[in-house]
């Protein structure tokens, strides 16, 4: 540890030091955020080989910038939730795939915030890469966005698989968060080998406890939530 000395050589500069010490600096996530439950834990503690690709951080996500509450690229769920998702994982990386996760639990925040941009007809930055087929009042009807998202409660998770030598990703036949009937379980705009790789995540996903949503392949959530009636606010840090 490194030991600093400070030299305060005259008056002034003392009582601005102790001024500065009465006071703790906190950095904005610290105050708004609320404290990580034990109930949770970060997906890489339990399942090293598991890959990021945060989009809510960045930018590339549709609402085209990142979203309150994406502090870090990195993803937590509830203890439960992990345990079966390290089921998942261990079954598929001796298949040869490992998970690519893209979301898991979302504070409820960022879901307010989603609410908020699908209320404002004029941000279409996003349209041609995520919604080309749909107008932004259609998507709290179809399901696509809502006030409340599973996300919040922690045991739902937004995953697809890669190959565990090249780390592609599969080819699912729609990219994660397209909002349109292709990104559809029971979609017939897909090859016969993209419903195959679809079906690789599916069938593992609910042999180990989760349960899929129809209208996106990616999303999954467990059957058993030990928070069903929970909607948790603090910061992905």
């Amino acid at each position: 540890m490194r030991s600093h000395i400070l030299k305060i050589r005259k008056p002034i500069q003392l009582f601005t030091f102790f001024l500065l010490c009465s006071f703790p600096i906190i950095s904005p996530s610290q105050n708004n955020s609320e404290p990580i439950p034990k109930s949770f834990e970060y997906i890489h503690h339990l399942i090293p080989d598991v890959e990021y690709d945060i989009r809510y951080a960045g930018n590339n996500n549709f609402t085209g910038r990142p979203v309150p509450g994406y502090e870090s690229e990195t993803a937590m769920l509830t203890l439960e939730a992990l345990t079966q998702l390290k089921a998942v994982a261990d079954d598929l990386r001796e298949k040869g795939y490992y998970l690519l996760v893209y979301d898991a639990y979302r504070p409820q925040k960022a879901v307010d915030s989603f609410v908020k941009w699908a209320r404002n007809p004029a941000d279409t930055l996003t349209k041609s890469a995520f919604y080309p087929d749909l107008s932004k009042n259609q998507l709290f009807p179809l399901g696509y966005i809502a006030s409340r998202s599973g996300h919040s409660r922690g045991s739902t998770i937004d995953l697809t698989i890669i190959d565990a030598n090249t780390k592609i990703p599969i080819d699912m036949g729609s990219p994660h968060d397209f909002f349109g009937e292709i990104s559809h379980h029971t979609t017939q705009a897909i090859s016969k080998e993209q419903k195959e790789n679809r079906e690789i995540l599916r069938t593992a996903m609910v042999r180990h406890g989760f349960r899929s949503y129809s209208k996106e392949w990616w999303h999954y959530t467990l059957n058993d939530e030990p928070f069903p009636d929970t909607y948790f606010n603090f910061d992905v840090q």
